[in-house]
């Protein structure tokens, strides 16, 4: 299928809007869920850099990208934790109209839909994610990954594209290549890419290491 991805502005007001309701939603999955454990939540992606994209040749919208931390996660299974967050938001998306969530490889995702029209109007993804520091001392992330064919949850390491992303954008800004060689890569990226599994931010992780790559941040051809 062909793609036609374009920009359009956090500032844009039903993204405002939008924005604002899936706070709301996540604000009261965390009061649902204190008396077992208590989660801090994040937006990522899109949204945060101004980045957010819809495709004007389907019927799938904009998409917003939001992490979301467990503290004390150590005492649940991944499967146990995934399944307890995707009730939670379940249980309170739906009185703001959107469908319960589905859950992929890497995220859970909710869906705000125009039945009559059949289209959905924008979705947003929940990354289940944990930070540690490795035996050298550096700082990193995992994130839940469902294996479809075999019905596993396991924490699993995020990919290198995922490494240093806030140094690597300031580097791509402060060098000029961040207005148009990083905002047409993505949308390149977003209109190739035919997965379901691949959503925005590990395309936009995947545009930020070949700009950086291509222009000479790595500086010994990684």
């Amino acid at each position: 299928m062909q793609h036609d991805f374009h920009y359009i502005s956090k500032h844009n007001p039903k993204v405002r809007e939008a924005f604002k309701d899936i706070q709301a939603i996540l604000r009261e999955a965390q009061d649902l869920l204190r008396p077992q454990f208590t989660f801090r939540f994040d937006v990522a992606g899109s949204y945060k850099r101004n980045m957010i994209t819809y495709d004007s040749k389907s019927n799938v919208g904009y998409d917003f990208d939001f992490n979301i931390e467990v503290n004390d996660d150590e005492i649940y299974k991944p499967k146990q934790l995934k399944n307890i967050l995707k009730k939670a938001i379940g249980a309170v998306c739906v009185k703001y109209g959107y469908d319960y969530p589905e859950d992929s490889t890497r995220v859970l995702t909710i869906k705000m839909k125009n039945r009559r029209e059949s289209r959905i109007l924008h979705s947003c993804d929940f990354a289940i994610v944990n930070h540690y520091i490795d035996d050298e001392g550096y700082e990193c992330q995992e994130y839940i990954h469902f294996d479809k064919a075999h019905g596993n949850y396991t924490w699993c390491e995020q990919p290198d594209e995922y490494y240093m992303l806030p140094e690597k954008i300031d580097w791509i800004k402060k060098n000029g290549l961040w207005d148009v060689q990083m905002r047409n890569l993505y949308i390149e990226k977003k209109n190739k890419n035919n997965n379901p599994d691949v959503h925005s931010r590990t395309l936009f992780a995947m545009a930020v290491h070949e700009i950086c790559q291509k222009f000479g941040f790595y500086g010994d051809g990684k």
